[in-house]
Order: structure tokens, then C-alpha cells, then sequence
């Protein structure tokens, strides 16, 4: 199945590719305070690891409408899962986030063709 209007519908999925890796941002920030209670503490390592994912997440939504913003977002998908080993509800809370990445990424194969293909262009005007 293919969307009836393949522009639009690549321009909500990565409208919504956006606000997840946004939301993903926002999260990773949340993390320091957890782990600052627990185990180790708060090392400046983990420090500078959590912020410099989640900046990176941030401007990797801002990528969403370039062809390789895909690609980016798909990547930093593994550094957010792994900040488990970092707190342990960190596991849910990436793994969810992963399911969702996974599921925008099929849903987009179902009306695009593709899940990083480009972006589809306009059609000419009559």
C-alpha cells in the first residue's frame, strides 16, 4: 500500500520522526538524575556521555527533513538503548523508544516504499 499523496505523507513521517528524537532528548536529560542515586553516582563521564547524546538527538531532529536525517536518527537509536548500562529503567524507557523508531520506520516502508528512501518530491504542476 502506498500513500495517496506520497509528499505529504513524508512530510508527517518526518514531522514525526522530529518530535521522537526530540522526546528521545528530553529523556537522555532526565537520566543524570536517576543515576546520581544510585550505584556509582553521577561521574563527570556519564555526565558528558548523557549530554552530548542528547544534544545530538536534538539536532538530529532538526535533520528529519534531509535524506540522511533517517540514517542519523537510526544510528543514535543504539546509544539511547545503551544508556541502560547507565540506569536501569533506562532499558524500558530506550527499548520503548527503539519499538517506536522501529515501528515510524515500517510504517513509513508501508506508505513510501522505502524506509530511507528520499523524501518523495512534488509533482510537476498541470
Amino acid at each position: 500500500m502506498t500513500a495517496p499523496d506520497p509528499v505529504r505523507a513524508g512530510r508527517a513521517l518526518s514531522g514525526a520522526g522530529a518530535a521522537i528524537l526530540l522526546l528521545e532528548g528530553i529523556a537522555v536529560l532526565f537520566v543524570p538524575r536517576g543515576i546520581a542515586q544510585s550505584g556509582d553516582g553521577l561521574t563527570g563521564f556519564r555526565l558528558v556521555v548523557l549530554i552530548v547524546l542528547a544534544v545530538l538527538l536534538v539536532l538530529a531532529s532538526g535533520l528529519q527533513r534531509r535524506p540522511q536525517g533517517l540514517v542519523i536518527g537510526t544510528v543514535l537509536q543504539v546509544p539511547l538503548l545503551l544508556t541502560g548500562f547507565f540506569g536501569s529503567a533506562m532499558w524500558l524507557v530506550g527499548g520503548l523508544f527503539v519499538v517506536i523508531w522501529a515501528y515510524l520506520l515500517q510504517i513509513r516502508k508501508d506508505l513510501l516504499g522505502s524506509p530511507f528512501g528520499p523524501p518523495p518530491s512534488a509533482p510537476p504542476a498541470d
